[in-house]
Protein backbone atom coordinates (compact mmCIF):
# COMPACT_ATOMS: atom_id res chain seq x y z
CA UNK A 1 0.00 0.00 0.00
CA UNK A 2 1.37 3.20 -1.35
CA UNK A 3 -1.09 5.98 -0.81
CA UNK A 4 -4.92 6.79 0.33
CA UNK A 5 -6.81 9.84 -1.04
CA UNK A 6 -10.32 10.82 -0.77
CA UNK A 7 -12.06 13.11 -3.37
CA UNK A 8 -15.45 14.42 -4.81
CA UNK A 9 -16.97 14.38 -7.54
CA UNK A 10 -20.65 15.18 -9.07
CA UNK A 11 -23.28 12.98 -7.20
CA UNK A 12 -20.43 10.63 -5.77
CA UNK A 13 -17.41 10.94 -3.46
CA UNK A 14 -14.35 8.79 -3.50
CA UNK A 15 -12.05 7.08 -1.71
CA UNK A 16 -9.20 5.53 -3.24
CA UNK A 17 -6.30 2.97 -1.87
CA UNK A 18 -2.76 2.42 -4.49
CA UNK A 19 -0.79 -0.30 -4.58
CA UNK A 20 2.38 -1.12 -5.53
CA UNK A 21 1.43 -4.57 -7.41
CA UNK A 22 -1.92 -5.68 -8.43
CA UNK A 23 -4.87 -5.05 -6.03
CA UNK A 24 -5.31 -7.91 -4.18
CA UNK A 25 -8.72 -10.08 -2.71
CA UNK A 26 -10.92 -7.28 -0.93
CA UNK A 27 -14.36 -6.99 1.15
CA UNK A 28 -16.62 -3.93 1.37
CA UNK A 29 -19.21 -4.88 3.59
CA UNK A 30 -22.11 -1.93 4.17
CA UNK A 31 -23.06 -1.19 8.19
CA UNK A 32 -26.33 0.21 9.70
CA UNK A 33 -23.95 2.42 11.99
CA UNK A 34 -20.61 4.52 11.97
CA UNK A 35 -19.24 2.55 14.59
CA UNK A 36 -15.82 0.35 13.51
CA UNK A 37 -13.83 -1.69 16.24
CA UNK A 38 -10.30 -1.55 15.30
CA UNK A 39 -8.12 -4.54 14.02
CA UNK A 40 -6.04 -6.14 17.32
CA UNK A 41 -6.89 -3.67 20.11
CA UNK A 42 -10.91 -3.49 19.46
CA UNK A 43 -11.10 -0.16 20.52
CA UNK A 44 -14.03 1.25 19.30
CA UNK A 45 -14.55 4.68 17.18
CA UNK A 46 -17.21 6.45 16.48
CA UNK A 47 -16.50 7.80 12.89
CA UNK A 48 -18.55 10.91 10.80
CA UNK A 49 -22.05 9.91 9.46
CA UNK A 50 -24.83 7.59 10.30
CA UNK A 51 -23.76 5.09 8.10
CA UNK A 52 -20.27 2.78 7.27
CA UNK A 53 -18.64 0.95 4.69
CA UNK A 54 -15.64 -1.26 6.16
CA UNK A 55 -13.29 -2.02 4.01
CA UNK A 56 -10.84 -4.87 4.07
CA UNK A 57 -7.78 -5.48 1.99
CA UNK A 58 -6.41 -9.10 2.32
CA UNK A 59 -2.75 -9.71 1.79
CA UNK A 60 -1.36 -5.60 2.15
CA UNK A 61 0.23 -3.27 4.28
CA UNK A 62 1.66 -0.31 4.79
CA UNK A 63 4.78 -2.07 5.82
CA UNK A 64 7.12 -3.67 2.99
CA UNK A 65 8.11 -7.08 3.28
CA UNK A 66 11.40 -6.02 5.09
CA UNK A 67 9.56 -3.48 8.02
CA UNK A 68 10.21 -0.21 6.07
CA UNK A 69 6.87 2.22 5.95
CA UNK A 70 5.00 2.21 2.66
CA UNK A 71 2.60 4.80 3.22
CA UNK A 72 3.08 7.35 5.80
CA UNK A 73 0.42 9.83 4.67
CA UNK A 74 -2.82 10.25 6.70
CA UNK A 75 -4.53 7.77 8.73
CA UNK A 76 -7.56 10.04 9.52
CA UNK A 77 -9.34 11.93 6.70
CA UNK A 78 -12.07 13.81 7.62
CA UNK A 79 -13.20 15.53 4.37
CA UNK A 80 -16.98 16.06 5.00
CA UNK A 81 -18.01 15.59 1.75
CA UNK A 82 -21.57 14.91 1.01
CA UNK A 83 -21.41 11.62 1.46
CA UNK A 84 -18.07 10.70 2.58
CA UNK A 85 -17.63 12.00 6.25
CA UNK A 86 -14.57 10.22 7.51
CA UNK A 87 -12.44 7.54 6.38
CA UNK A 88 -9.91 5.89 8.96
CA UNK A 89 -7.39 3.54 9.15
CA UNK A 90 -8.67 0.57 11.21
CA UNK A 91 -5.66 -1.77 10.82
CA UNK A 92 -2.60 -2.77 9.74
CA UNK A 93 -2.39 -6.68 11.42
CA UNK A 94 -1.12 -9.48 9.86
CA UNK A 95 -1.41 -8.52 6.07
CA UNK A 96 -5.09 -7.57 6.47
CA UNK A 97 -5.41 -3.79 5.88
CA UNK A 98 -8.73 -2.24 6.96
CA UNK A 99 -10.36 0.84 6.82
CA UNK A 100 -13.62 2.57 8.11
CA UNK A 101 -16.03 4.80 6.15
CA UNK A 102 -18.07 6.92 7.73
CA UNK A 103 -20.94 7.83 5.19
CA UNK A 104 -24.37 9.95 4.92
CA UNK A 105 -27.24 9.07 2.51
CA UNK A 106 -27.89 5.78 0.87
CA UNK A 107 -24.92 4.47 1.59
CA UNK A 108 -24.92 3.05 -2.07
CA UNK A 109 -21.66 2.68 -3.45
CA UNK A 110 -19.29 0.98 -6.37
CA UNK A 111 -16.30 -0.65 -5.74
CA UNK A 112 -13.73 -0.89 -8.95
CA UNK A 113 -9.79 -1.63 -9.84
CA UNK A 114 -8.04 0.71 -11.79
CA UNK A 115 -4.24 -0.09 -13.37
CA UNK A 116 -1.51 2.56 -14.32
CA UNK A 117 -0.72 2.90 -11.21
CA UNK A 118 -2.85 0.03 -9.57
CA UNK A 119 -5.70 1.36 -7.06
CA UNK A 120 -8.74 -0.03 -5.05
CA UNK A 121 -11.88 2.39 -6.06
CA UNK A 122 -14.71 3.37 -4.03
CA UNK A 123 -17.27 5.20 -4.95
CA UNK A 124 -20.07 6.65 -2.58
CA UNK A 125 -23.15 7.66 -3.96
CA UNK A 126 -24.22 11.15 -2.87
CA UNK A 127 -27.34 13.04 -2.62
CA UNK A 128 -28.74 14.37 -6.07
Amino acid sequence: MTDVRVGTGAGYDRFVIQLDGPVPQYTITPQDTSSFMEDASGRVFQLGGTKGLRVVVHNASALSVSGTQTYSGSNDFKPGYPALKEARNMGDFERTYTWGLGVDGSGCFHAFTLTGPDRLVIDVQSAP
